[in-house]
């Protein structure tokens, strides 16, 4: 896999932790009879921090990735 491909799949990882972090909200509070947003605020609360770090980490590293390849690829024409 080249290294833009690479750069997609972090990004890719990066959107579905940053989705897992509403997912796993929801699903903690499935069971609560009375659902408002404070509640559900509540629930990102307690899964908001790791699942946050994780995908600006993943994102950061997909950027990363896809700015290195476009810049082996400008160098390469370039010569």
């Amino acid at each position: 896999m080249n290294k833009r491909g690479t750069g997609v799949a972090f990004i890719a990882i990066a959107a579905f932790l940053f989705s897992a972090k509403y997912i796993s909200a929801a699903i903690f509070g499935s069971g609560v009879l009375s659902w408002n947003d404070e509640l559900f605020n509540a629930m990102l609360t307690y899964v908001e921090s790791p699942l946050n770090v994780s995908s600006i980490v993943a994102l950061m590293i997909g950027i990363a990735y896809i700015a290195w390849g476009e810049y082996e690829e400008f160098k390469s024409k370039k010569q």
